[in-house]
């Protein structure tokens, strides 16, 4: 989507429905401090809409359909998540005509024409843009601890974004701080780039913006929660979200020590806390209340991505609810990542098992698996019911089998995260994350746990099992410098792919539209054009 688009017009699309515009500037004048004081403290109504406005776009309903048209894999954030795991070798589903993130599967979407290069870029700038409005119209002094809460929330969002669009359009930051990164539009310069277009930006350059960012948030979050100042509920951010964020950004630079402290303050700040073995002994991750989420998306059932019955994120990731999944053949566990998962750890129960059964659910939910998804002729000559390693991660909404309200929450934080990154942090800098490593998941995950080998490499397998379908393992994969290696992961036989560290297929490019509309951009500044990765042979086609 052209720059401009966002900084001009007025972005009549879905996405600013749920919200009542910002008036930042009813005399079409530039903003004095004293008025944005204005605007932030004496008519707090109008920041606050900016702020409603910001995370309504987690949860959109076809945003972007103006520009792609009708498409039942467009509905905010969630559809960023449900792309990056298809990109993955954890995720596995189906290259079929049900399943919308096939393009994602085969590395389609890397083609700089594709819908889903639209997506991505389109859902994050306009969540800047939103974030760039609320801190526009605001003092970045101001000692009102509302008027800090709403910058809080902003420039949270705002670093969120950039982090994430870092990881996605270029390597990791250690020997690549140089390299061409992804346009930095805020609020100090969208008028000079909506005349003169916006250029990429270092990696460096964006690195240094979320880390100002964030830390910024983390000044404002604190200052106004002293003064008790609390979000309504855990779709906003809090000052343990703050500290979350940047632990992420700290391990991506591989600030080891800033990243521990950071996890750590995420951890004492927090109301959450990790859930019990007992509490992960069902399906689950279906609720923001729930006692391990920081920070989700929040789903009503009124919600235009609930109505459509299944145009969201649970319909089409989900397999005890009705939707997409169910045609699709649904998504499971790679067969080597389930494989190594202990008999002891509970969490081998998220998925069926090799003969299709889900240690965690009911005989009466498995019935439903093997009726739903039934075993092949093949599989059922080798003593298979239904199909093996199949997601049982998430419950239906309400707990209800087989519901077709698909008003699920969406985690986008939980604590549990925060202990992994105390653990990498600290095994990075020379401290006993072993420990800390083995505590953690000894009291909440499998209590025979014993930490053996490299302690970053497993902390990276354990946040596979651990976030599995969650959207999150894309971006340790390319902070770790990962490749993905298909083989032996039961992927179908066209999508078995092999991608080395640093092949360009890893990396997104920048639209087609975004190129043609930023006047600071031409073909050669994208990312390389690569031919789409060709199917390897499998090394152990599972049945």
């Amino acid at each position: 989507m052209k720059l401009k688009y966002f900084l001009f017009a007025a972005l009549a699309t879905s996405a600013f429905t749920a919200c009542e515009d910002m008036d930042t500037a009813p005399e079409g004048a530039t903003l004095t401090e004293d008025q944005k004081v204005e605007i932030g403290t004496a008519k707090p109504e109008r920041a606050e809409a900016g702020v409603r406005g910001i995370f309504s776009q987690f949860n959109v309903y076809m945003p972007n359909y103006d520009a792609i048209g009708s498409r039942h894999n467009d509905f905010g954030y969630s559809s960023i998540m449900m792309f990056t795991d298809a990109n993955t070798e954890d995720v596995v589903s189906g290259d079929n005509g049900y399943n919308w993130a096939g393009n994602s599967l085969t590395y389609d979407d890397r083609v700089y024409t594709s819908r889903e290069s639209q997506i991505v870029w389109n859902d994050y700038y306009k969540i800047i843009f939103s974030a760039n409005t609320v801190l526009g119209s605001l003092s970045a002094d101001s000692e009102d601890p509302l008027t800090q809460y709403y910058l809080g929330q902003a420039l949270a969002a705002r670093g969120f974004c950039y982090l994430e669009l870092a990881q996605l359009y270029q390597f990791n930051y250690k020997g690549h701080e140089n390299a061409p990164c992804v346009p930095l539009i805020t609020d100090q310069n969208s008028e000079q780039a909506a005349t003169e277009g916006a250029p990429r930006a270092t990696v460096e350059a964006v690195y240094a913006q979320v880390n100002a960012d964030l830390t910024k948030a983390i000044e404002v979050l604190t200052k106004s929660q002293q003064a008790g100042q609390k979000r309504p509920d855990r779709r906003y951010i809090d000052l343990a979200v703050a500290y979350g964020l940047r632990a992420r950004m700290n391990l991506a630079m591989q600030n080891w020590s800033a990243a521990a402290a950071d996890a750590q303050a995420a951890i004492d700040n927090t109301d959450a806390r990790p859930a019990t073995i007992a509490e992960v002994s069902a399906p689950t991750f279906m609720n923001a209340n729930e006692p391990n989420w920081m920070w989700g998306i929040y789903i009503a059932e009124t919600d235009d991505v609930v109505s459509s019955g299944i145009v969201n994120w649970i319909s089409h990731c989900g397999t005890l609810n009705y939707g997409y999944g169910q045609y699709s053949g649904g998504r499971k566990i790679s067969k080597k990542l389930w494989n190594s998962i202990p008999d002891t750890d509970i969490r081998k129960g998220w998925w069926s098992n090799d003969k299709g059964i889900c240690a965690n659910i009911s005989d009466e939910w498995n019935a439903y698996l093997q009726a739903t998804f039934k075993a092949t002729d093949k599989q059922k000559a080798a003593g298979i019911v239904a199909t093996p390693y199949l997601s049982c991660k998430f419950a239906p909404y309400q707990n209800v089998l087989n519901n077709d309200i698909n008003a699920n929450d969406i985690p986008l934080m939980r604590v549990e995260e925060m202990y992994l990154i105390l653990a990498e942090a600290q095994a990075m800098d020379g401290k006993d994350g072993k420990t800390t490593l083995e505590q953690f998941i000894r009291s909440y995950r499998d209590p025979a746990y014993t930490c053996t080998g490299d302690v970053q490499a497993e902390v990276y397998r354990q946040k596979r099992i651990e976030l599995w379908g969650e959207g999150r393992i894309w971006f340790d994969l390319m902070r770790l410098n990962k490749g993905i290696d298909r083989r032996g992961a039961g992927y179908e036989p066209n999508c078995v792919l092999k991608i080395d560290a640093n092949d360009p297929n890893l990396l997104w490019r920048l639209p087609q539209t975004e190129i043609t509309g930023n006047s600071a951009l031409t073909d050669a500044d994208n990312n390389k054009n690569a031919p789409v990765p060709t199917a390897v042979e499998d090394a152990d086609i599972a049945l």
